[in-house]
């Protein structure tokens, strides 16, 4: 996959995405997007749900496929293992831009010039780029209901109390000594977070019976492709014997059962 790191040209395993048919306004902006004073135009596809945007330093993951302006694909998640995290930061000016523009949910159409793209650079698309982007979750955002569990969440014999935030795809449950592929953060219940998989760039790879106690009951809830959300007391977490002290939350979402 093209990374969208500005000065940094990589195709992961050397392989060249599957095309992705271009839109047909690829090649010029259309009369119903909006430009912005730095040049960015830009077309909401499909509205989102939610209402906070990403700032400028934040880490989402989006779905995207980008074409140059005569309509060759160039890059795509979709074709290369499915969403990306990438932190705004450190991706082309234009496609930082327009991701901030976002909610979770929506999907957006940027046209970007040269001069927030590429920037002429040797090896990269030359001219204006146009990105279909989904913006899928910012994961590093404190949740609004870190602080307590909220009255839609179920509660285990235990104690622990889980939502469902995403459903999965997959049937199988995996077992106490079974090893678990995951993407994760965790905060403290005064909204900081402590622990992030994305932070690393990669999912984690955790067999069950060497994790907290509150993950080796918890997972085991969920099948391959959720998200759900635990508040997991001390005495199923770190047991007040070194910090984080005190209820956890995590957000976790089970990638693969190995």
């Amino acid at each position: 996959m093209l990374l969208l790191i500005a000065g940094i040209t990589r195709l992961e395993a050397q392989q060249q995405p599957a095309n992705v048919a271009a839109p047909a306004d690829v090649a010029s902006v259309p009369a119903d997007a909006s430009k912005g004073s730095s040049g960015l135009a830009t077309k909401a596809i499909k509205p989102g749900s939610g209402t906070d945007h990403p700032a400028k330093d934040d880490l989402v993951v989006v779905d995207y496929t980008g074409w140059t302006s005569d309509g060759k694909m160039f890059d795509s998640t979709q074709e290369h293992g499915g969403p990306k995290a990438l932190t705004l930061s450190r991706i082309i000016p234009g496609l930082s831009e327009g991701i901030q523009m976002m909610v979770v949910g929506e999907t957006r159409r940027l046209w970007i010039p040269q001069s927030l793209a590429f920037k002429g650079q040797p090896g990269k698309p030359a001219g204006e780029v146009v990105f279909d982007v989904t913006l899928l979750d910012m994961p590093l955002r404190t949740p609004a209901d870190v602080k307590a569990p909220p009255a839609d969440a179920t509660q285990t014999k235990s104690g622990i109390y889980y939502k469902v935030l995403q459903p999965g795809t997959g049937q199988r449950h995996a077992k106490k000594f079974d090893e678990v592929v995951v993407q994760y953060t965790g905060w403290t219940t005064d909204g900081k977070m402590f622990d992030s998989s994305y932070t690393r760039g990669e999912p984690m790879t955790l067999p069950l019976d060497r994790v907290i106690a509150g993950w080796t009951e918890g997972i085991p809830l969920m099948v391959e492709g959720e998200k759900t959300r635990f508040w997991i007391p001390e005495k199923l977490a770190y047991k007040g014997k070194n910090p984080p002290y005190g209820m956890l939350v995590f957000d976790i979402e089970l990638i693969r059962i190995r």
